[in-house]
């Protein structure tokens, strides 16, 4: 007669079982991170030509549109780093 013992192991005590993160592949980090760049690009892509079609419009208004598009412009590149960290050491 053969034994057929199963032995039951507290949770977290096998060092054999991969982690439950389905996000902590190489893989997919590089994904997120392009994806982010791109939404970047498209964002400052975008912003870049509104400033210039308002720039067109009001020719007055030059300074304040270029000071606007350019913190915004900040502000979008800075959400890609932030990703780009976040994505890499988080």
């Amino acid at each position: 007669m053969s034994d057929h013992r199963q032995t039951v192991e507290a949770p977290g005590n096998n060092t054999n079982q991969q982690t439950n993160k389905p996000y902590n592949t190489m893989a997919t980090k590089a994904f997120a991170v392009a994806l982010a760049a791109l939404g970047g690009g498209i964002g400052i892509g975008i912003l870049g030509s509104k400033a210039a079609e308002a720039t067109g419009r009001n020719p007055g208004a030059a300074t304040p549109v270029l000071t606007i598009a350019i913190i915004l412009a900040a502000l979008i590149e800075g959400i890609f780093i932030l990703t780009a960290f976040a994505v890499n050491f988080g």
